[in-house]
């Protein structure tokens, strides 16, 4: 196909590879700048509240605009992850994240409304403490925070990893030619740990002068900077690659023409989306996002039913507004390099390249890198606040020291994130491999775990602590127990090339095997055992009188 020559053109050009400069590090850290003095706002709006409801809910006071764009949808796994699937396997992967459009819709219309006016009514400020509450159950609670403790961990570990690759890139003097490349022990070297300390020291510290606040202001900015990033990175890859079509034309002569069909390319024969794999991620994203701890504390801390109607649509167009170009920045991408060995890096890479003869072209390739950048810190500020919020009021408070003073749940709290971020750089020192299939693994356990109780704690009276405890761990130990599965078994040359792989029970992705058996015996178990006294069921299904401000207060303190 004549298609190719322009890709010999370009590998030539590949091979006088741009290097970085001190432009790149210079934007980041008036970005890292930026985020923390947003941090020391948040902070004298904390202090006006009793400490547990401004540093873990922002005094209730969050708009349409701050729920729409810090309900934390994005992450490396959007910037890294995402990016390098697109890169390697094609338009495909455009029905592989199609339905996070509709992840508000199906996550606020389904529950928003619901946990905004039972988090007010019991006073609860945590996810597990309306598990707690609604179940009168302190076991359920604790099982509830040791689980989103975990799968959350998890999570963060993939995100220090990217946070610390966005800066190893920005380094002065690193050649392109060497990224996209995913870190091993042997790659590791001095810009990775330092990129690691940065990002860590910076995402933790602003958390911890502002807490939730800080987390959903400096969400806030980042989001417009990734909105801004992506659009001005969609306009130079699209130019540069003569246009969509030529851009998709070219990819395919690189690879094959199942680069712009399905199941997907790969080099190998991989199915990397068949039918029935598309059905299970079209169904994965919606309801791993409405069960999403980090989603429901938003919604907690809204003002209003109002405010989460007009979230709804402004999460719906933002999420368009950032999945779409990414797709076709990423085809491009594989049209502009088509011989990058590994494409974590494809962000920052096409980033670099199509700013090199740029006047202060590594000044805008900084501000293009704090979109991946920017969803990282903001994921990770936000799963320290859900797990200190976990350890602090559902474990300490609770069971450990339940007369704590303000003082004290402020410097369990600092130490409890300080102590995270340690182990989450700690395991980053040999960093992990595969972050999108780490990414999908954990959403996978947490959602399996959490989906069915969080509609059950919503609307079924008859359900008990009993049937939901059961429906967790049911949930979770059927995804584990099909990862496990994949871990041993020999490769069904179905999804993502990766050791993090499950077993495709017919085709499905786990999560729908572990919510189907998570309701079966969610379901069997409540009806098998005693029902709650309906007296305490009134306030939760009956018609009660809004609380007042005072009463709001007392609960929560």
């Amino acid at each position: 196909m004549n298609c190719k020559l322009p890709i010999i053109a370009l590998l030539a050009e590949v091979d006088a590879s741009p290097k970085t400069g001190l432009g790149m590090v210079f934007a980041l850290l008036l970005f890292i700048a930026a985020s923390v003095w947003l941090g020391t706002l948040a902070q004298r709006v904390v202090r006006r509240s009793t400490f547990v409801k401004g540093f873990f809910l922002g005094n209730r006071g969050l708009g349409a605009w701050a729920i729409a764009l810090t309900a934390t949808v994005q992450s490396g796994g959007t910037f890294m992850g995402f990016p390098s699937l697109v890169y390697t396997h094609g338009w495909i992967v455009a029905l592989w994240i199609g339905s996070y459009m509709v992840v508000p819709i199906t996550g606020f219309g389904l529950i928003g409304k619901r946990i905004a006016q039972l988090s007010r009514r019991t006073g609860a400020v945590t996810m597990p403490e309306l598990f707690r509450e609604r179940f009168d159950s302190p076991v359920l609670g604790l099982i509830a925070s040791l689980m989103i403790i975990s799968f959350m961990s998890i999570m963060m570990v993939a995100q220090f990893k990217a946070g610390a690759v966005v800066m190893k890139h920005a380094w002065p003097g690193s050649d392109i030619a060497s990224m996209g490349e995913s870190e091993t022990t042997s790659d590791v070297d001095s810009r990775f740990l330092i990129g690691l300390a940065v990002f860590a020291i910076t995402v933790v510290g602003y958390t911890l002068i502002g807490g939730f606040l800080a987390a959903v202001w400096t969400d806030l900015f980042q989001s417009v900077m990734m909105f801004l990033g992506v659009v001005l990175l969609l306009f130079l890859a699209i130019n540069a690659a003569g246009g969509l079509e030529n851009a998709t034309r070219n990819a395919v002569a690189a690879t094959d023409i199942t680069y712009a069909s399905g199941p997907g390319y790969a080099p190998d024969g991989r199915q990397f989306l068949p039918l029935t794999l598309a059905i299970s991620f079209f169904c994965f994203w919606p309801s791993t996002g409405f069960s999403s701890p980090a989603g429901i504390v938003r919604i907690m801390a809204c003002k209003d039913t109002k405010t989460i109607r007009h979230s709804i649509f402004l999460l719906c167009a933002y999420n368009l507004g950032i999945y779409l170009p990414l797709i076709c920045i990423c085809v491009c991408a594989r049209s502009i390099l088509p011989n990058l060995a590994k494409s974590d890096g494809v962000i920052p890479v096409i980033a670099i390249y199509l700013t090199k003869d740029f006047p202060l072209g590594n000044l805008l390739a900084g501000l293009i890198l704090a979109a991946p950048f920017g969803a990282v810190m903001a994921t990770v500020s936000s799963y320290l606040v859900v797990i200190a919020s976990g350890l602090v009021r559902d474990i300490y408070q609770r069971f450990i020291n339940p007369a704590a003073s303000e003082l004290q749940l402020q410097r369990a709290a600092w130490i409890t994130m300080i102590t995270v971020g340690v182990i989450a750089v700690g395991f980053n020192i040999q960093p992990v491999a595969f972050l999108q299939a780490i990414v999908v693994f954990s959403t996978g356990c947490a959602g399996a775990s959490f989906i069915v109780p969080t509609v059950m704690l919503c609307y079924w009276r008859r359900a008990t602590a009993a049937g939901v405890i059961a429906s967790m761990f049911t949930g979770a130990a059927t995804v584990l127990t099909l990862y496990l599965i994949g871990f041993m078994s020999p490769d069904p040359m179905i999804g993502q090339a990766t050791a993090l792989r499950p077993y495709f029970l017919f085709g499905m992705e786990p999560l729908i095997w572990g919510v189907s058996a998570s309701a079966i015996v969610g379901t069997l178990v409540s009806a098998l055992t005693e029902p709650p006294a309906n007296e305490r069921l009134s306030l939760w299904f009956d018609k009660q009188p809004e609380p007042s401000p005072v009463e709001e207060v007392a609960a929560s303190s």
